[in-house]
C-alpha cells in the first residue's frame, strides 16, 4: 500500500508561555507555581474539533467563535487536546484540597527519602479568618488584628517548636519516614501536576469561586490569570464569560424570576413561600441554603431581593 505524501507538522509552540517556563510566581507568603512544559494551544483545540466537524466548519466560523461554541455547549473532548505540567510547591493543608482532583498525574515530593522542606505557611495577625455563620465549611469575618498576633504567636511557637523536633529526630538517626509525623499541615510540599485543559478548566472553576479557602483560591487565580491566560488567550476569555462569571438559575429559581421580570415582586414571595424558603421559626424567617444561594445571584445582577424586608422585620 503506498502511503500519501503528508505535509510535516510543526510543534505548536504559544511564545507567550514559552517566555515565563520555569519562572515561579509566587503564591502565599513561600509557595509558587510554574510551567515545566506544555502541549497544545488555542488552535490545537480548533484543529481537534475540526477533524470531528469536518473541514466545512473552518469557512463558516472563525477560530474565537468556535472556541466560544464549544465551551459554550460543554464540548470537552476538544480542550483534552491541550495539556501542562505545573510544578508546585504549597502548605500540605491546601495540598489535600488540591489533590482530591483526581483527573490529573502527580509526583510529590517524598519526605520518606528526602529531608521535609524548611518552609511553612505563616499567618500575620491581620489574617485569621472566623467561621461562616452561614456555611459550615467556610470563613467570613477577619479577627480583630490585636487578638490575632496573639494566634500568630502561638503558631511561631509550634512551628519553630515542631522543626527542633524533626531535626533532633533526623540527627539521631530516626528514620526519615517516621520523623516527620509530627510536622504540622502549615509545611510546604512540592509537586509536579500535569493535567488536561478540560480538567483545569473544572479545577478553576472550583477553586476561582469565591466560596472556595482562600489558599487554595490563590493558588487557582494564580494559574488562571499568570498562566492560562498566556497560554490559550481565546479559551480564556471564552471561560470568564460562560463559566466564571457566568449565572445559572434552577427551576425554582426560574419561577421566581419569571414573577420579578413581569413586575410582580408578591408573586414571587409567595413563590418563594410555597417552596418553603421563607419558613419561621420564634418569629424571625429560617436560614435557608438555596434561598441565600439564589439572593447571592441576584445581588451579583444587582436585582433587589423581594423579601428583603421579611429578613430585617421578624
Amino acid at each position: 500500500m503506498v502511503m500519501e505524501n503528508f505535509e510535516p507538522i510543526e510543534r505548536i509552540t504559544v511564545p507567550e508561555l514559552d517566555a515565563i517556563l520555569g519562572k515561579p510566581f509566587p503564591v502565599l507568603d513561600q509557595g509558587f507555581v510554574r510551567v515545566i512544559d506544555y502541549m497544545g494551544s488555542d488552535s490545537a483545540i480548533v484543529q481537534a474539533a475540526r477533524v470531528s466537524y469536518g473541514k466545512g466548519t473552518k469557512k463558516v466560523r472563525e477560530d474565537r467563535e468556535l472556541i466560544r461554541y464549544l465551551l459554550r455547549h460543554r464540548h470537552t473532548t476538544p480542550f483534552e487536546m491541550c495539556e501542562i505540567k505545573l510544578h508546585v510547591r504549597v502548605p500540605m493543608d491546601t495540598w489535600r484540597q488540591w489533590i482530591r482532583h483526581r483527573t490529573a498525574s502527580v509526583n510529590e515530593y517524598s519526605t520518606r527519602y528526602s529531608l521535609a522542606i524548611d518552609a511553612t505557611y505563616t499567618t500575620l495577625p491581620e489574617e485569621w479568618r472566623l467561621q461562616s455563620k452561614t456555611r459550615r465549611q467556610g470563613s467570613d469575618e477577619y479577627l480583630d488584628p490585636e487578638k490575632g498576633g496573639y494566634f500568630s504567636s502561638q503558631e511561631k511557637e509550634l512551628h519553630e517548636l515542631a522543626r527542633k523536633i524533626y531535626n533532633e529526630r533526623i540527627e539521631a538517626g530516626i528514620a526519615r519516614e517516621q520523623a516527620r509525623k509530627d510536622l504540622p499541615l502549615s509545611t510546604y510540599t512540592e509537586a509536579y501536576w500535569k493535567i488536561d485543559l478540560s480538567n483545569l478548566l473544572h479545577f478553576l472553576a472550583l477553586r476561582m469561586d469565591p466560596s472556595a479557602q482562600l489558599e487554595i483560591r490563590r493558588y487557582a487565580e494564580t494559574i488562571g490569570n499568570e498562566i492560562v491566560k498566556r497560554w490559550v488567550p481565546l479559551v480564556w476569555e471564552a471561560f470568564q464569560d460562560y463559566v466564571l462569571t457566568a449565572v445559572t438559575f434552577s427551576r425554582n429559581e426560574q419561577k421566581i424570576l419569571k414573577h420579578l421580570l413581569s413586575g410582580s415582586p408578591q408573586k414571587a414571595i409567595e413563590e418563594a413561600e410555597a417552596l418553603g424558603w421563607l419558613e419561621k421559626t420564634e418569629g424571625k424567617v429560617k436560614f435557608h441554603y438555596e434561598r441565600n444561594e439564589f439572593e447571592e445571584k441576584l445581588k451579583r445582577m444587582e436585582v433587589p431581593i423581594p423579601w428583603e424586608n421579611l429578613l430585617s422585620n421578624p
